[in-house]
Formats: C-alpha cells, sequence, structure tokens
C-alpha cells in the first residue's frame, strides 16, 4: 500500500501537507504512513481511496486495476462554487497547474457573463 499511496501522491503533484489537510491528520501522520513507520486505520484507507479515485483493493496490492468499472463510480454531488466553505476545499486544475482563489473567481465571473450574454441573446 505505501508504494502505491506515494506513487498516486506524486503523479497528481500533490504535496503530503494537501494530503494530511484533506484527511484532516497531521503531516507528520500521513508522511508515516507513507514511511511504513504508521499504518492507517480502515476509515483513513477508505478516505485515501476516495481521495485518489481509486479503490481500497488498489491501495492494498490485491488488484492492479486503479480505475473502477464505470459502474461502481459514485456520480458526485452538486458543488456550489460560490458557498466559501466550498471553495476552500476545492483543488481544480487547468494544464496541471492549480487554480489560485483568485482564478477561482473569475471562473465564476466567466460563466456568469457568458450565461448573462446567452440569455440576453447579446
Amino acid at each position: 500500500m505505501l508504494n502505491r499511496v506515494a506513487e498516486l501522491r506524486k503523479s497528481k503533484k500533490w504535496s503530503m501537507q494537501y494530503i494530511a489537510d484533506q484527511l484532516e491528520i497531521a503531516k507528520s501522520t500521513y508522511a508515516g504512513y507513507e514511511s511504513g513507520y504508521r499504518e492507517p486505520s480502515l476509515d483513513t484507507i477508505k478516505k485515501i481511496a476516495d481521495l485518489f479515485k481509486t479503490s481500497v483493493d488498489y491501495l492494498l496490492e490485491r488488484t492492479d486495476n486503479q480505475h473502477f468499472p464505470q459502474e461502481q463510480v459514485k456520480e458526485n454531488f452538486p458543488m456550489e462554487l460560490t458557498d466559501q466553505t466550498q471553495l476552500a476545499n476545492i483543488l481544480l486544475t487547468i494544464d496541471e497547474k492549480t487554480l489560485s482563489p483568485e482564478e477561482l473567481y473569475h471562473f465564476i465571473a466567466f460563466i456568469r457573463s457568458k450565461r448573462e450574454i446567452e440569455e440576453n441573446g447579446l
């Protein structure tokens, strides 16, 4: 599991701190998982799998298939981008570069402007 978690993190270019924040644990705790010093709980393993959008079986090296079959993927619930509490937890990327908070606000403004133009036929 340790190798797979580290590989997934590096492939997404995520820091250990980012993952620790998403899991609501200390960075040192997460680093312990990758180094083998600590063993994550079953609940934490599930959260890690959810974060990387993979299966627990993949993390535990019970399968080499990193992706779920399409019928097993849960649909995402709508997320309101204008909700400050949700916006703070969103990590969007374009061309593998994370959007800054300012860029997210520009994105929202762009969509609103586009909708207004379409509604008014301008």
